[in-house]
């Protein structure tokens, strides 16, 4: 209970320091945060990020297709009629859509 009570008390000191800080200087906070999203080290360490999670991912999904799981949800999905719809997520470029099987893409 205290520990919730410290946080509530700093978030509200926060709130009112920032609220004085003003417009000005939340202009300047986020000038600077775009700066070092753009600084080409950053992009590069979250492109390697990325291509980390990728493979992650691959890697994981490959594991789950081979596993006792995987072919359990495989003869599942191929036997029941009403789970006929897969979702895809695709993680390339900026974005990440997703299908759920129907042309539908979110």
């Amino acid at each position: 209970m205290r520990g919730k009570l410290m946080f509530i008390t700093g978030l509200a000191a926060g709130f009112v320091l920032g609220s004085r800080a003003g417009r000005e200087k939340y202009e300047e906070i986020t000038a600077n945060a775009k700066k070092v999203w753009e600084h080409p080290t950053v992009q590069e360490a979250a492109g390697v990020a990325q291509a980390q999670a990728n493979k992650l991912y691959t890697e994981g999904k490959d594991k789950l297709n081979e596993s006792k799981l995987g072919e359990k949800l495989k003869s599942a999905s191929t036997t029941s009629g009403t789970g006929s719809e897969t979702s895809t997520l695709s993680t390339s470029g900026s974005g990440m859509t997703s299908s759920n099987g129907t042309g539908t893409t979110y």
